[in-house]
Protein backbone atom coordinates (compact mmCIF):
# COMPACT_ATOMS: atom_id res chain seq x y z
CA UNK A 1 0.00 0.00 0.00
CA UNK A 2 1.14 3.43 -1.35
CA UNK A 3 0.34 6.55 0.80
CA UNK A 4 0.85 9.50 -0.82
CA UNK A 5 -0.04 12.26 1.94
CA UNK A 6 -0.85 12.89 5.25
CA UNK A 7 -4.18 14.31 4.30
CA UNK A 8 -5.12 10.16 2.84
CA UNK A 9 -2.88 8.22 6.31
CA UNK A 10 -5.74 10.70 8.22
CA UNK A 11 -8.56 9.62 6.19
CA UNK A 12 -8.10 6.23 6.25
CA UNK A 13 -8.46 5.55 9.76
CA UNK A 14 -12.34 6.78 8.86
CA UNK A 15 -12.31 3.48 6.52
CA UNK A 16 -15.22 1.27 7.24
CA UNK A 17 -15.13 -0.43 3.61
CA UNK A 18 -12.15 -1.89 1.37
CA UNK A 19 -13.32 -2.87 -2.37
CA UNK A 20 -10.96 -5.50 -3.86
CA UNK A 21 -10.07 -6.30 -7.18
CA UNK A 22 -10.29 -10.50 -7.38
CA UNK A 23 -7.59 -11.02 -9.74
CA UNK A 24 -3.89 -10.55 -8.23
CA UNK A 25 -5.36 -9.08 -5.02
CA UNK A 26 -7.52 -12.20 -3.58
CA UNK A 27 -6.01 -14.52 -6.07
CA UNK A 28 -2.27 -15.11 -7.20
CA UNK A 29 -3.14 -13.49 -10.42
CA UNK A 30 -1.61 -16.37 -12.09
CA UNK A 31 -4.78 -17.97 -14.08
CA UNK A 32 -4.73 -21.67 -15.96
CA UNK A 33 -6.53 -23.56 -18.04
CA UNK A 34 -8.20 -26.57 -16.14
CA UNK A 35 -10.54 -27.75 -18.42
CA UNK A 36 -11.79 -27.61 -21.99
CA UNK A 37 -15.26 -28.27 -23.24
CA UNK A 38 -15.72 -28.69 -27.27
CA UNK A 39 -18.65 -28.47 -29.78
CA UNK A 40 -18.10 -29.88 -32.88
CA UNK A 41 -14.21 -29.53 -32.67
CA UNK A 42 -11.20 -31.33 -32.08
CA UNK A 43 -10.27 -30.22 -29.04
CA UNK A 44 -6.20 -29.65 -30.02
CA UNK A 45 -7.60 -28.08 -33.24
CA UNK A 46 -10.01 -25.53 -30.72
CA UNK A 47 -6.94 -24.80 -29.16
CA UNK A 48 -4.42 -24.02 -31.68
CA UNK A 49 -7.08 -21.80 -33.27
CA UNK A 50 -7.71 -20.02 -30.12
CA UNK A 51 -4.17 -19.75 -28.36
CA UNK A 52 -3.20 -18.53 -31.85
CA UNK A 53 -5.29 -15.81 -32.01
CA UNK A 54 -4.96 -14.96 -27.89
CA UNK A 55 -1.03 -15.17 -28.36
CA UNK A 56 -1.50 -11.63 -29.72
CA UNK A 57 -3.00 -10.44 -26.24
CA UNK A 58 -0.95 -9.54 -23.18
CA UNK A 59 -4.69 -10.37 -20.93
CA UNK A 60 -3.92 -12.99 -18.08
CA UNK A 61 -6.70 -14.75 -19.61
CA UNK A 62 -4.85 -14.85 -22.99
CA UNK A 63 -1.77 -15.57 -21.67
CA UNK A 64 -3.29 -18.91 -19.75
CA UNK A 65 -4.48 -19.96 -23.46
CA UNK A 66 -1.27 -19.75 -24.93
CA UNK A 67 0.72 -21.47 -22.07
CA UNK A 68 -2.02 -24.47 -22.14
CA UNK A 69 -0.83 -24.71 -26.12
CA UNK A 70 2.70 -24.45 -25.44
CA UNK A 71 2.48 -27.19 -22.58
CA UNK A 72 1.03 -29.49 -25.25
CA UNK A 73 3.48 -28.94 -27.58
CA UNK A 74 0.66 -27.20 -30.02
CA UNK A 75 2.15 -25.01 -33.38
CA UNK A 76 0.53 -21.39 -33.34
CA UNK A 77 0.03 -19.41 -36.46
CA UNK A 78 -0.37 -15.69 -36.71
CA UNK A 79 -3.27 -14.15 -37.15
CA UNK A 80 -4.42 -12.18 -40.19
CA UNK A 81 -7.22 -9.81 -37.96
CA UNK A 82 -6.86 -9.21 -34.39
CA UNK A 83 -9.17 -6.84 -32.25
CA UNK A 84 -9.31 -6.84 -28.37
CA UNK A 85 -12.50 -4.31 -27.30
CA UNK A 86 -11.44 -3.50 -23.94
CA UNK A 87 -12.90 -5.66 -21.19
CA UNK A 88 -14.92 -7.81 -23.86
CA UNK A 89 -12.35 -10.29 -25.48
CA UNK A 90 -11.01 -10.75 -28.86
CA UNK A 91 -11.50 -11.02 -31.98
CA UNK A 92 -10.20 -12.35 -35.10
CA UNK A 93 -8.86 -14.26 -38.41
CA UNK A 94 -6.37 -17.44 -38.22
CA UNK A 95 -6.17 -19.29 -41.53
CA UNK A 96 -9.35 -17.50 -42.81
CA UNK A 97 -11.47 -18.42 -39.83
CA UNK A 98 -13.29 -15.95 -38.08
CA UNK A 99 -12.60 -16.39 -34.26
CA UNK A 100 -14.40 -14.56 -31.19
CA UNK A 101 -13.41 -15.70 -27.33
CA UNK A 102 -14.79 -13.97 -24.67
CA UNK A 103 -17.91 -14.08 -21.88
CA UNK A 104 -20.99 -15.25 -23.17
CA UNK A 105 -22.42 -11.65 -23.23
CA UNK A 106 -19.94 -10.62 -25.86
CA UNK A 107 -20.70 -13.56 -27.97
CA UNK A 108 -24.86 -12.29 -27.22
CA UNK A 109 -23.41 -8.65 -28.79
CA UNK A 110 -22.04 -10.56 -31.74
CA UNK A 111 -25.21 -12.24 -32.09
CA UNK A 112 -23.38 -16.14 -31.82
CA UNK A 113 -25.96 -18.35 -29.66
CA UNK A 114 -24.13 -19.78 -26.57
CA UNK A 115 -26.63 -22.03 -25.46
CA UNK A 116 -25.24 -25.29 -26.65
CA UNK A 117 -22.25 -24.90 -23.96
CA UNK A 118 -24.28 -22.98 -21.52
CA UNK A 119 -24.51 -25.79 -19.27
CA UNK A 120 -20.94 -26.64 -19.53
CA UNK A 121 -20.08 -23.18 -18.53
CA UNK A 122 -21.78 -22.85 -15.90
CA UNK A 123 -20.25 -25.86 -13.81
CA UNK A 124 -17.16 -24.26 -14.08
CA UNK A 125 -18.28 -21.25 -12.75
CA UNK A 126 -19.72 -22.77 -10.46
CA UNK A 127 -16.24 -24.28 -9.26
CA UNK A 128 -15.06 -21.07 -9.10
CA UNK A 129 -13.43 -20.87 -12.96
CA UNK A 130 -13.57 -18.14 -15.28
CA UNK A 131 -15.80 -19.33 -18.62
CA UNK A 132 -14.20 -18.26 -21.90
CA UNK A 133 -16.15 -19.06 -25.09
CA UNK A 134 -14.58 -19.33 -28.52
CA UNK A 135 -16.86 -19.07 -31.49
CA UNK A 136 -15.89 -19.94 -34.90
CA UNK A 137 -17.42 -18.60 -38.07
CA UNK A 138 -20.11 -17.76 -36.61
CA UNK A 139 -20.63 -20.85 -34.20
CA UNK A 140 -19.36 -21.78 -30.42
CA UNK A 141 -17.08 -24.47 -30.69
CA UNK A 142 -15.55 -24.46 -26.94
CA UNK A 143 -15.46 -23.35 -23.80
CA UNK A 144 -12.12 -22.92 -21.22
CA UNK A 145 -12.11 -22.80 -17.37
CA UNK A 146 -9.62 -20.56 -16.32
CA UNK A 147 -9.03 -20.72 -12.38
CA UNK A 148 -6.69 -18.40 -10.19
CA UNK A 149 -5.91 -19.95 -7.33
CA UNK A 150 -6.78 -17.70 -4.08
CA UNK A 151 -3.78 -16.20 -2.19
CA UNK A 152 -2.83 -18.11 1.19
CA UNK A 153 -2.25 -15.52 2.74
CA UNK A 154 -6.09 -13.69 1.80
CA UNK A 155 -8.60 -15.56 4.21
CA UNK A 156 -6.20 -14.37 7.41
CA UNK A 157 -5.67 -10.61 5.64
CA UNK A 158 -9.93 -10.70 5.17
CA UNK A 159 -10.29 -11.61 8.55
CA UNK A 160 -8.49 -9.59 10.21
CA UNK A 161 -9.87 -6.78 8.10
CA UNK A 162 -13.14 -7.82 9.58
CA UNK A 163 -11.66 -8.12 13.16
CA UNK A 164 -10.90 -3.87 12.72
CA UNK A 165 -14.42 -2.94 11.33
CA UNK A 166 -13.67 -3.21 8.35
CA UNK A 167 -16.42 -4.40 5.39
CA UNK A 168 -14.53 -6.22 2.24
CA UNK A 169 -16.46 -6.11 -0.95
CA UNK A 170 -15.16 -8.17 -3.82
CA UNK A 171 -14.95 -6.53 -7.20
CA UNK A 172 -14.21 -8.36 -10.36
CA UNK A 173 -15.23 -8.22 -14.35
CA UNK A 174 -16.29 -12.20 -13.76
CA UNK A 175 -19.30 -13.70 -14.39
CA UNK A 176 -21.69 -13.84 -11.11
CA UNK A 177 -21.84 -17.25 -10.70
CA UNK A 178 -18.09 -17.19 -10.35
CA UNK A 179 -17.26 -14.51 -8.61
CA UNK A 180 -20.06 -15.79 -6.32
CA UNK A 181 -17.96 -19.21 -5.67
CA UNK A 182 -14.75 -17.54 -5.10
CA UNK A 183 -16.41 -15.51 -2.57
CA UNK A 184 -17.91 -18.69 -0.84
CA UNK A 185 -14.93 -19.56 -0.19
CA UNK A 186 -13.53 -16.95 1.19
CA UNK A 187 -16.34 -16.10 3.39
CA UNK A 188 -17.23 -12.70 1.33
CA UNK A 189 -20.78 -11.86 1.52
CA UNK A 190 -20.79 -8.72 -0.83
CA UNK A 191 -19.66 -9.20 -4.70
CA UNK A 192 -19.52 -6.40 -7.15
CA UNK A 193 -19.33 -9.09 -10.38
CA UNK A 194 -19.71 -8.35 -14.02
CA UNK A 195 -18.05 -5.05 -13.90
CA UNK A 196 -16.37 -3.37 -16.75
CA UNK A 197 -12.76 -1.99 -16.38
CA UNK A 198 -14.18 2.16 -16.83
CA UNK A 199 -17.34 1.02 -14.28
CA UNK A 200 -14.94 0.26 -11.46
CA UNK A 201 -14.45 3.70 -10.39
CA UNK A 202 -18.28 3.87 -10.32
CA UNK A 203 -18.39 0.93 -8.10
CA UNK A 204 -15.86 1.61 -5.48
CA UNK A 205 -17.65 5.32 -5.33
CA UNK A 206 -20.75 4.35 -4.57
CA UNK A 207 -19.41 1.66 -1.95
Amino acid sequence: MLIKSAEALEHFEKVDTLVLDKRGTLTEGKPAVVAIQTNGMEEPELLRLAASLENRSEHPLALAIVAAAKDRSVALVEPSEFESPTGKGVIGVVESKRLVLGAERYLSELSIDATPLHSAAETMRSDGATAIYVAVDGVVRGVFAIADPVKASTPAALAALRAEGVRPVMLTGDNRTTAEAVARKLGLDEVEAEVLPQDKSQIVAKS
